[in-house]
């Protein structure tokens, strides 16, 4: 089974890595993006019997910083 974490700053937090992509972007002539926010996947290759609350729990404990960050969790 994989699963799939989605790490996004939380709303609020600055981003100075999406504000660079926006004004290279700019730069490159795409002045249709008004703002950018960057974050990360994270893919786990989970053995049997592995649920969704481990990988919380390992979201919690390591995989985000949820004092700036959120996430999310896609199992499949």
């Amino acid at each position: 089974m994989k699963a799939r974490v989605h790490v996004m700053l939380k709303d609020g937090v600055l981003d100075p890595q999406g504000e660079a992509v926006k004004h290279a972007l700019h730069g490159m002539g795409f002045d249709g993006v008004g703002g950018v926010r960057q974050g990360k996947v994270i893919e786990l290759d989970l053995e049997d019997g592995t649920g969704e609350d481990a990988v919380r729990e390992m979201c919690e404990k390591l995989l985000a910083n949820t004092v700036i960050e959120s996430y999310s969790i896609e199992m499949a």
